[in-house]
């Protein structure tokens, strides 16, 4: 009876002492297993702030390429808006290229050039015909070569030139009784003289006429120069915009428009020049027949006179 009572006593013990392990090592057994739920949670952390940088990264990078040409070509605008405001042809000129530059300076003294033959043209031209149509009007009623220098006086025109020609002529041609080989030198000196007025007349004409022809060709000249440099300068800055090559497009065709200011004018005055010169030539040839007449009077009077003496002295004898 004993030997159960212990035996029994033993079993409960046995089972308390189970009871009592089974918690502990269940507690054990869940322990260990807990920790890795943070690690799982801190992994994500840990793992992300490797992918985060290079988004963040590259972000900014991509803005600034893509935006670097549009803030360049803003700021191309900016200077051709700022440059447009203070367009003028000063100011095209200053900017321009040295060969453009040289360009301009040289039509703009061919301009100069222009204008100023014109203006000494138009007082020689107008003295010239005022002291021809003056001496024609003097020597309208001259009966001699002595007479009509006699009525023109000392003042220097080219008809004095051809009566001193023809009355040099007459004078050196004395004695020979053939009036017409001393008219056809009075004729050949008269030629001599009109061709020296013409050449004097005509100084200047041929400048006119180089500066009307050249002009237009020499601002193109520059214009595609100026046109060229626009063209590089676009390569350069990467835009066409016009705002940005405008003014550099401009530049060039200022030379143009000089070319055409001093053609233009030189053109014109050229041919003005042209149908005045030839009507006063005219008039130089009215005055070279004027003093062909009176040498012809003057050689007639010599032959009659000569003829008169020569029966009053076969009367005398």
């Amino acid at each position: 009876m004993s030997l159960s009572r212990v035996t029994t006593f033993a079993v409960i013990s046995t089972l308390a002492m189970l009871s009592l392990a089974a918690p502990s090592s269940a507690q054990q057994g869940t322990a260990p297993a807990a920790p890795p739920a943070p690690a799982a949670q801190q992994a994500p952390a840990v793992s992300q702030p490797p992918a985060t940088p290079p988004q963040a990264a590259a972000a900014p990078t991509a803005p600034s390429d893509a935006t670097a040409p549009a803030e360049r070509e803003g700021k191309l605008l900016k200077a051709a808006t700022a440059e447009l405001k203070e367009l003028s042809p000063w100011t095209m000129f200053k900017s321009a290229d040295v060969v453009v530059k040289a360009v301009m300076i040289g039509l703009a003294f061919a301009s100069l050039v222009t204008w100023t033959i014109f203006i000494a043209k138009m007082i020689e031209l107008t003295v010239v015909q005022r002291k021809v149509r003056s001496a024609l009007a003097k020597i309208a009623d001259a009966r001699s070569l002595a007479e009509a220098q006699f009525a023109l006086g000392a003042k220097g025109s080219v008809l004095a030139s051809f009566l001193a020609a023809a009355m040099r002529e007459a004078r050196l041609s004395a004695g020979i009784s053939s009036d017409g080989g001393i008219k056809e030198r009075a004729a050949s000196s008269f030629a001599e003289i009109l061709r020296a007025e013409a050449r004097r007349i005509r100084l200047g004409m041929g400048l006119l006429a180089t500066i009307g022809a050249t002009s237009p060709f020499v601002g193109l000249f520059g214009t595609v120069w100026g046109i060229m440099n626009s063209f590089i300068g676009i390569s350069k800055s990467q835009t066409t915009n016009l705002a940005v090559v405008a003014p550099g497009i401009a530049e060039a065709l200022l030379a143009t428009a000089i070319g055409l200011v001093a053609a233009i004018p030189a053109v014109i005055i050229y041919n003005h020049f042209a149908r005045v010169t030839k009507g006063y030539l005219e008039m130089v040839s009215r005055a070279s027949g004027a003093a062909g007449r009176l040498l012809s009077r003057d050689l007639d009077r010599t032959h009659v006179s000569s003829h008169n003496g020569s029966h009053s002295r076969a009367a005398a004898e």
